[in-house]
C-alpha cells in the first residue's frame, strides 16, 4: 500500500486523522475515593501540558477500547485494523526520557515491535519476520524529544497536547475534580465546545499526573453517548530508569530487512501522485475539517497494492465496508460515520474528514478550490 492509500484508508477508518488525532482508545480513571490534590487552575494545567517538552522515563500499558462504530478491517492486516476496530488491545509501551522509544504490541498469533534508538526507527513484524528500518524521517526531525514515527504514537501526552492546541481558544476550560489513573492521582481537565461550535462531540478530559503534569488519559465523549467514544491513556505506569537496552534493536535471525520502504515508495509512484496537493485546514477548533484532493482514480480498485502484512488491497471495496454510498449536487462517492465525527470520500478524489455532520464537510468542500 502506497503511502497516499495508506494515510487515506487511516483517515477515512478513524474520522478523526489529521482534526483530532485519536486512533486508540483506553480504560477509564480508576475507581475508589477521589485523591485529595491542591488546588491549581484550568490555565496552569493547560499550560503545563502545551509546555512539556519531553515525556520521563517510564514503562507502561496503553489498553485501547474503541468504540467508533466502525465494522472489522481485515484488509488493513496487522495492528492498524484493531486500533480502528471496536474492542479491545493492549501496547507495552517504554521511553528513556531523553527521545528513545519502544512499542510492543501484541496480537493472538503475531506480534509487532517498534524500536527508536535515537537516529533509526525499527519496525519488526513477527507474521512475516520483516523488518522496515527507517532513518532520519521528518518526523523524527521535526519531534526529536517523540519516539520513532507516527505509528509509535501511542503516547496520551502527545495526543492530549495535540487535542488542546487545537480546540482550546473554542472551548470552555475548567478543572473537575480529580481521579486515580493507573495508580497515580490526577486532576481532571475538561474542554467543552462553546455552544456555537457544530461538532458532535461533547466535551474532552485529561486526567494530569499531579506530580509530573504529564496526561495520562484522554477522553472524547460526544453528543448522544454517555461513555467515552475515544479515549487513551495508561492502565499501568511506572516513572522510572529504564534499562538502555530496550532502545537498542537487532533483527531476528533470517529477517527481512527493508530500508528506507517511504522513499522507495515515493520514487515509483506517478507524477500526478506526487504531485498531488497538500491537505487544506477549514474551520477551526471543534469544527476544523481536513480537505484533501488527491487525483481522479486514485481510489479505483487498485488490487496491485498490498498492505505491510503482504494482503492485496482494494481502495473501493474498503470504503465500501466501512461506508455507504451517497451522491449530490457535490459528487458522490462514500460517507464513513462514526460516533465521533463524519467523512466524505468522492470519486473524484476529494475527502473531507472532521468531528462535524455531514453537511460541514460539503460546506467545507465548496470553499475548497
Amino acid at each position: 500500500m502506497n503511502g497516499k492509500q495508506a494515510g487515506l484508508v487511516v483517515g477515512a477508518a478513524g474520522v478523526l486523522a489529521g482534526v483530532v488525532g485519536l486512533g486508540v482508545l483506553a480504560l477509564p480513571a480508576g475507581a475508589g475515593p477521589a485523591p485529595v490534590l491542591p488546588q491549581v487552575s484550568a490555565e496552569q494545567l493547560v499550560q503545563s501540558v502545551l509546555t512539556t517538552k519531553t515525556v520521563p522515563a517510564l514503562a507502561g500499558t496503553v489498553s485501547a477500547t474503541n468504540n467508533l462504530g466502525l465494522p472489522a478491517v481485515p484488509a488493513l492486516g496487522g495492528q492498524a485494523s484493531k486500533f480502528l476496530t471496536d474492542g479491545t488491545t493492549k501496547a507495552q509501551v517504554w521511553t528513556d526520557g531523553k527521545g528513545k522509544g519502544r512499542v510492543s504490541l501484541p496480537g493472538a498469533t503475531s506480534e509487532e515491535t517498534m524500536v527508536f534508538d535515537g537516529t533509526t526507527l525499527w519496525d519488526w513484524t513477527s507474521q512475516n519476520n520483516t523488518v522496515h528500518k527507517s532513518t532520519d524521517t521528518p518526523e523524527q526531525k521535526a519531534h526529536p524529544d517523540k519516539p520513532g514515527s507516527g505509528e509509535m504514537a501511542t503516547d496520551p501526552a502527545a495526543a492530549a497536547k495535540q487535542i488542546i492546541a487545537l480546540i482550546d481558544k473554542d472551548s470552555t476550560v475548567k478543572v473537575d475534580g480529580t481521579a486515580t489513573v493507573a495508580g497515580r492521582p490526577a486532576y481532571e481537565l475538561v474542554l467543552a465546545p462553546k455552544p456555537t461550535e457544530k461538532t458532535l462531540l461533547r466535551e474532552v478530559r485529561i486526567a494530569i499526573d499531579s506530580e509530573t503534569k504529564i496526561p495520562l488519559q484522554l477522553s472524547v465523549l460526544a453528543n448522544g453517548n454517555a461513555q467515552p467514544v475515544a479515549q487513551i491513556g495508561f492502565s499501568t505506569l511506572q516513572i522510572a530508569p529504564q534499562d538502555p537496552a530496550l532502545f537498542t534493536f537487532t533483527p531476528p535471525a533470517g529477517a527481512n530487512v527493508v530500508t528506507g520502504e517511504d522513499k522507495k515508495v515515493a520514487d515509483k509512484a506517478p507524477d500526478q501522485l506526487k504531485n498531488a496537493a497538500k491537505p487544506q485546514i477549514v474551520g477551526s477548533g471543534w469544527d476544523t475539517v481536513l480537505v484533501e484532493k488527491l487525483p481522479a482514480g486514485t481510489l479505483g480498485g487498485d488490487r496491485s497494492a498490498t498492505t505491510k502484512g503482504g494482503e492485496n488491497f482494494d481502495p473501493s471495496k474498503l470504503l465500501g465496508q466501512l461506508g455507504k454510498r451517497v451522491s449530490g449536487p457535490w459528487g458522490s462517492g462514500y460517507e464513513i460515520s462514526t460516533a465521533v465525527g463524519t467523512a466524505l470520500v468522492l470519486d473524484d478524489g476529494r475527502i473531507a474528514v472532521g468531528a462535524v455532520p455531514e453537511q460541514a464537510l460539503i460546506t467545507a468542500l465548496a470553499s475548497v478550490k
